[in-house]
Formats: structure tokens, C-alpha cells, sequence
């Protein structure tokens, strides 16, 4: 390994490198990129023709830093990129398009140093990271923060992000996953905006719009990935990196508007998936990569592999070795290989021997450097490099204070019986129970590459400083996250016993959520359920505190406690942010982006599903109808449900005059009032039900949301507009349609509340 310090020689070497980049024949090709339009000026052919065929599949072929450390280096081994050393060798040979997941601006400067001094043709590096929910200032995961419905928050936070890590020298990252994610049993969840279409939509054009800026040519920009094309979140048994099998349709209609929407918001760029579709890996999906992705929508960006998942078509039994998957992925489409190093191995080979047309390897290195370009690489190669800025953009703050605004807003309350919430701010003791309830672990959650732990607040020094005599509080685990600890229960039943009120923070480890942590019972561990059991039969007031990246079963004493707030994992603000809830500082205003089910086994479970040509009519369960046995095909909690610390009562539903024309708007409006004595803001949410189509259509579908903030006894009309292109879906031939008929509408606080409810007619003018 190389001495990672920035010497002085370092210093200077860098300026000149800037200086031999300035005169370089790559700058002079380059400087012409016209900042609205991709395509890159016609001299750029020359550029190419100059490259060898190594220097070509050198553009194609990203790798893991191996200057890193830490998180990184567990999330993704180097493994072929060698040591530091090594890869400045192959900078110098024009054989690495860039590395990812790096240690910060120094190392970018001397990797992006020896490229411009040394390379024969000194095409700028791209550094690239998986920030998937803040850099250094940790957020809530995309799932929590999804659940604040809060669109504005998401570009801010996603805008923060880009700042922070832009100012480390990364001009791009592997985000936002935009899957579709309705089984919950999928550990990678935690990682999207949860089971719906419009929401997943909404989702993807504010973060890509956030990462992205006004403009990629500013130093404080990254470049979005939209991840992962296709349809990852519909494997099967929610098993990570397993079968996808999906009709086209449900495809369209589902799993690709999200991808499509990142596409329409700017991001230029894409993350292959490492599932099989309908029997073809999606690395290998020539039909998706090529036909969809360029032909139909018109993605004019670069496509990557994810981690090695060219090499593991091999696995998939699709490629007969390394070499022919190389060949079976670049001809689909993938311009970009990651970590596998396959594509500087054998594109030149394939090349030469005719198996890969040389008009193939040129239109992704058009497709490389087009985007290089954008990013204002071309333009100066450290752009983004500058140890100075790193340390002044970093965890000041506004950034904190947008994190804990970001982790208050993505608490979800499923329940609070008796008004047991909000705590007072004194004269009661209060025990903090569970694994979560003190220490710095588990605050952050998964698939964060730089923040820490350390670095986080975690819930019982938050709640300390909420409440005025700090010694009333009191912390006891009671039990490990996934095993008990000697004499556990018994300390915490006499914490309970000597307290006021129990917090009883419990749920799933941050290691149980993210890549590769699918489970079979999405239900709170043993050990932990066996302590609520316990704490519960003290009868003192009890509050849940979940923390889970997932949706979860909820049973026993758990689903009965009278108060249940959904934490996720919120970041580096999480104490402060969930002591703010539970004393009433600011009242919770989230929703579920996923459906609590009553059972693990009712997974795949999501509202959008089908009625069946048997479902269970209002009431008792009756035989031979669509549900489990002894249970309802409902949610124990819905989709969209949340509670206020308000009292939100829906009432004189409009629909004008019910008749929606072909090339009309429809305008629906309703009442909402707050009958309660605190300040709130509810987030109302239009469903429509197609009742007779050529497709079946699900029993709801979202088609609006809006947050309402309201003062105690104010009342607010709220307004939605319907035009017919919201009631699109993908018809018998694949194809999007729209078709004449009568409608069931609500305007309600969840997708299995009524509201207040109607109907209309769309009608072919």
C-alpha cells in the first residue's frame, strides 16, 4: 500500500497534472459539450479512434477502491483491484474507467493526478459511491424517509447527500434503488420507497432531482443511478439475488414506471439487476437493456453491472464461462462492467475475433465519456477534488438539523390508545427497556459506506435531554437483539416495576435489513418477544419503539401495547429525532410506505392486490373464500396508515358531477378537519377502483397525496385533480390503454379506511 499522505511533491504534481490536462488532446475534443444535450461534438470520433482497444474496455471497466476502509471494505471487497499501488498502475495504462466506494478527496487527487500526468490519452477518472442515505450526515433509510410522503424532504436530503459527498471527490452514486418492494421477507426493502407505484415514482424524480442539482457541471452535484433494472424487488420468496418471474404486464405496469420516472427527472445512468427474468439474467436482457431502455424510452446514459453480476451469469447456468458472459452482457447492453474485471480481460479479444462488433465497444465508450463530460470532468478533472472543501461540507449544522428534521418526519405512530402519547416532560419515570434503548449501535442502519455509529445520538441520552431531570430515566436491555441475556428480563421487569412508563425499544438489528438479510418470519426476535411479554405483564403504560427496515408481523404484547411509534433507523440524528415525537415537541405526521401484515405468511402482501373471483365479504371469514386460515387478506396495518396527535375526522366529499370527459379533469375535493387539541398535519390520500376492465385492476390504487397541516378544530378542503392518463394501465397487449367505466374513489387516511367515498364515470367524449 502506498503512504496515503498528501505530500508537497503530491501538491505540486497535481497542479501540474491540471496543467498537462489543460494542453491534452481529450480537453481540446471535449471543451465543445453543449451542457443541455449528451451527445458529445463530432471530434470526439477522433478521441476514439486514437484509443486502443485495451483503452477502450479500460473506459468500460469500474472497480472497488482499494484505498478504502471500514464499512467499505465489508460492503465490497477489492478483490481483483489489487493494492493501491496496483491500480495507480492501471490509471497510468488507461485500463480503469474509475473505482468506487474510495477513502475521500486525497485519494481521488492522487488517482485522478497519476490519469492526467501519465496516461497516453488522459481521459479524466470518475469516482463513484454507494450513498444511499446520506454521507457523513446519516438520514433516515429511503424506506423510513419514504414514509414521511414528503417529497420536498426527500430532494433536500438527497440534495444534502450530494453536497457532502461531492465535497469527499465523488461525482457519482449508486442511487436511489427505486424497486417496487412487496415482500417483505426481501432484506433490500429497507433500500427503496416500499410496495407502490406512485409513491416509488414521486420518490425517484426528487431524489434524482436532489442528487443531480441544476446542474451536473457544479461542484457540489453527483450523478444518479437509478438501481436495479429490473423488477430485483419481485424476487421470489423475497429471497435476495433469486428468480424473477413476471408477465410482461405486471412488469410495465408495476416493477419499470419508477425507472422510467428516474429516466425523466435526468439521471443518466442505470444499475443492471442481479436477478433472472422470466428465465433471462437481466445483465444478460437484451430485450430490457436495448429494446426498453434505449429504444422505447429513449436513455441516452450509460448502464452498469451491479458487483460482479456479468461473471455471475456463469452461476446463473446463462454463460458457459467468464468470457462468454463478458460477450452475452456487452452485446445486451451493459456498457459499464463493476468489479469483476471481465470486460478489460476479454472485450479486446472479442473484438479482434468478430464476436463483438467494434461499433458496440465505441458506442459505450461514447455513452462513458458522454457522461464523463457531463459531469464537467472533461472540463476539470478535479472538480470535486479538494481536501479543503471536504472538511468545511461535512456534518456541519444545517446538515444535522436537516437529518433530524428528516428522521422526526419518517416516524410512523400505528397506535395510541387512551392519548398515552405524547410523555410528559417531568414528574414521571420513565424506563428505557430493550437492546435498542441505549448505546451507540444500530442508530444508522444498512448500507451506509461513511457515516458511524459513534457519530450517531442514540434514543437514551436523546430522551435525556428532552425530559427536565435526566435521572428519572433509566436504560435496561433486557435482552440481546437476537438471544437473551442472563437475568435480563429479570432487571428489566424491575426497572419497569420501579418506573412510570416503559419505552420499550425493541425490533431488528441494523445487520438483519439490506443486501442479503432476507428472513423467513418478519416477526420481533424470541428473546425480545419474550421480554415484552414480561415488561407488558407489569401493566405499566407501555411504549413501542420498533426499529426495523422492513414491514413486520406484530404479535402478543407487542401488537396489544397501547402505543406503537415506527422507528426505522433515522441516522445520525435518531435520539434527539424520536424524543422529539415521544414528548410532543413535534406531533408524527408519517405513514407506512408497506403493509404491516398480520402474519409473516401472508407475504408477498400489499393493498394493490386483486379481490380474486372469491373475496371475503365485510364481516366474519367465511369458507371457500380468498384468505388464510383464520386470517384476513387485509392488513393488521394498512399501507398509508399513520396517526397524529390530532384528530382528523374526513367528511363532504365532492365529485362535481361524477363524470370525467375523455379530454376533461375531473376535481375531487373533501373535508379535513382536526376535532383535536394539538396542531397536526395528516396526509390525505385519493384511491381509485377500476371496476370493470379488460385487465383485472387491484381493489385500491393511490393516485394522490397531500400533507395538511392543521390547528386545533381548523378545517382545510382538499383538492385533487383526476384526468384520464391517471387511470392508465398496461392492457392485453402490453401496451398502456385506458378504457370507459365506472370508478370507486376515496379520499382517505389509509388503503383500508374508508374516508369518504364515492364513484365516477370516465366517459369517451
Amino acid at each position: 500500500m502506498a503512504d496515503m499522505r498528501i505530500s508537497r511533491r503530491a501538491a505540486i504534481l497535481g497542479a501540474g497534472a491540471i496543467a498537462a490536462w489543460s494542453a491534452s488532446p481529450a480537453r481540446a475534443l471535449l471543451r465543445t459539450v453543449d451542457d443541455e444535450a449528451l451527445a458529445l461534438p463530432a471530434d470526439v470520433e477522433t478521441l476514439i479512434g486514437q484509443m486502443t482497444l485495451e483503452e477502450k474496455a479500460g473506459q468500460l471497466t469500474l472497480m472497488a477502491a482499494a484505498w478504502a476502509g471500514g464499512a467499505a471494505t465489508a460492503l465490497n471487497p477489492p478483490g481483483k483491484g489489487g493494492s493501491f499501488d496496483d491500480q495507480l498502475e492501471q490509471v497510468r495504462r488507461g485500463r480503469l474507467t474509475g473505482v468506487f466506494n474510495g477513502a475521500g478527496a486525497e485519494m481521488a487527487r492522487r488517482m485522478q493526478t497519476a490519469a492526467m500526468r501519465h496516461q497516453r490519452i488522459k481521459i479524466p477518472l470518475i469516482f463513484a459511491a454507494d450513498v444511499i442515505h446520506g454521507f457523513r450526515t446519516v438520514f433516515p433509510v429511503p424506506l423510513g424517509e419514504a414514509a414521511s410522503f414528503d417529497l420536498d424532504l426527500a430532494r433536500r436530503t438527497a440534495r444534502a447527500a450530494a453536497v457532502e459527498a461531492s465535497a469527499a471527490g465523488i461525482d457519482w452514486t449508486f442511487a436511489p434503488m427505486v424497486d417496487i418492494a412487496r415482500d417483505s421477507r426481501w432484506g433490500r426493502t429497507v433500500e427503496g420507497a416500499g410496495e407502490d407505484v406512485l409513491l416509488g415514482v414521486r420518490m425517484a424524480k426528487a431524489r434524482v432531482a436532489g442528487f443531480q442539482g441544476k446542474s451536473l457541471q457544479d461542484d457540489d452535484t453527483v450523478l444518479s443511478c437509478a438501481k436495479h433494472f429490473a423488477a430485483y424487488g419481485a424476487a421470489e420468496s423475497g429471497l435476495d439475488y433469486n428468480t424473477v418471474n413476471l408477465s410482461e404486464r405486471v412488469l410495465r405496469d408495476v416493477y419499470l414506471p419508477p425507472f422510467k420516472a428516474a429516466l425523466e427527472a435526468g439521471s443518466l445512468s442505470m444499475m443492471a439487476a442481479f436477478n433472472e427474468l422470466s428465465g433471462i439474467p437481466a445483465t444478460g436482457n437484451h430485450w430490457l437493456m436495448d429494446e426498453v431502455l434505449h429504444g422505447e424510452w429513449g436513455f441516452e446514459g450509460l448502464v452498469v453491472s451491479d458487483y460482479t453480476g456479468d461473471l455471475e451469469m456463469v452461476a446463473h447456468g446463462y454463460a458457459k464461462d467468464a468470457r462468454d458472459a463478458a460477450r452475452i452482457a456487452f452485446l445486451a447492453g451493459v456498457d459499464m462492467s463493476m468489479q469483476s474485471g471481465l470486460y478489460i480481460q476479454y472485450l479486446p479479444d472479442l473484438v479482434r475475433s468478430g464476436d463483438v462488433p467494434m461499433a458496440r465497444l465505441d458506442q459505450a465508450v461514447r455513452r462513458v465519456l458522454a457522461v464523463k463530460a457531463k459531469l464537467g470532468l472533461f472540463d476539470d478533472p478535479f472538480r470535486r477534488i479538494d481536501p479543503k472543501r471536504e472538511k468545511t461540507r461535512i456534518r456541519t449544522p444545517q446538515m444535522l438539523s436537516l437529518s433530524r428534521e428528516a428522521a422526526r418526519s419518517s416516524i410512523v405512530m400505528l397506535k395510541n390508545e387512551g392519548d398515552l402519547l405524547p410523555l410528559p416532560r417531568s414528574g414521571k419515570r420513565i424506563a428505557l427497556i430493550g437492546p435498542f434503548a441505549s448505546g451507540k449501535h444500530d442508530l444508522i442502519g444498512p448500507w451506509n459506506v461513511y457515516g458511524t455509529d459513534d457519530q450517531a445520538v442514540d434514543l437514551a441520552t436523546g430522551v435525556k435531554a428532552a425530559v427536565k431531570d435526566p435521572a428519572l430515566v433509566t436504560a435496561t436491555a433486557g435482552s440481546d437483539v437476537e438471544k437473551p441475556i442472563d437475568g435480563g428480563i429479570e432487571a428489566a421487569v424491575a426497572a419497569a416495576n420501579a418506573a412510570d412508563i416503559v419505552v420499550l425499544a425493541i425490533g431488528e438489528a441494523q445487520n438483519m435489513s439490506g443486501e442479503a438479510q432476507a428472513r423467513t418470519s418478519i416477526t420481533i426476535p424470541a428473546p425480545q418477544q419474550e421480554l415484552a411479554e414480561a415488561v407488558a405483564a407489569t401493566g405499566k403504560p407501555m411504549v413501542i419503539l420498533l426499529k426495523n427496515g422492513r414491514a413486520l408481523a406484530l404479535e402478543g404484547a407487542v401488537a396489544d401495547a397501547p402505543a406503537i411509534l415506527v422507528t426505522w433507523f433515522l441516522g445520525s440524528e435518531s435520539g434527539p429525532a424520536t424524543a422529539d415525537i415521544l414528548f410532543g415537541e413535534y406531533g408524527p405526521s408519517a405513514r407506512l410506505p408497506v403493509s404491516f401484515p398480520f402474519k409473516s405468511g401472508q407475504e408477498p402482501y400489499y393493498y394493490a392486490h386483486k379481490s380474486t373471483g372469491r373475496p371475503n365479504p365485510p364481516g366474519e371469514l367465511q369458507p371457500y373464500k380468498a384468505h388464510f386460515r383464520g386470517v384476513p387478506n387485509k392488513a393488521r396495518f394498512a399501507f398509508g396508515h399513520g396517526l397524529t396527535y390530532g384528530d382528523m375526522v374526513y367528511s363532504a366529499l365532492d365529485i362535481g358531477t361524477g363524470r370525467l370527459d375523455w379530454n376533461g379533469a375531473l376535481t375531487v375535493t373533501a373535508t379535513v378537519t382536526n376535532q383535536g387539541t394539538r396542531k397536526a398535519t395528516e396526509v390525505v390520500q385519493l384511491y381509485i377502483h377500476d371496476r370493470a376492465a379488460s385487465i383485472t385492476r387491484p381493489v385500491r390504487e393511490l393516485k394522490g397525496f397531500s400533507r395538511v397541516e392543521l390547528a386545533p378544530g381548523a378545517s382545510q378542503r382538499v383538492t385533487f385533480t383526476l384526468k384520464r392518463d391517471d387511470l392508465e394501465f398496461i392492457g392485453p397487449d402490453n401496451l398502456p390503454t385506458v378504457e370507459p367505466g365506472s370508478f370507486d374513489i376515496w379520499i382517505a387516511p389509509s388503503a383500508q379506511d374508508d374516508g369518504v367515498n364515492g364513484s365516477f364515470e370516465l366517459v369517451r367524449s
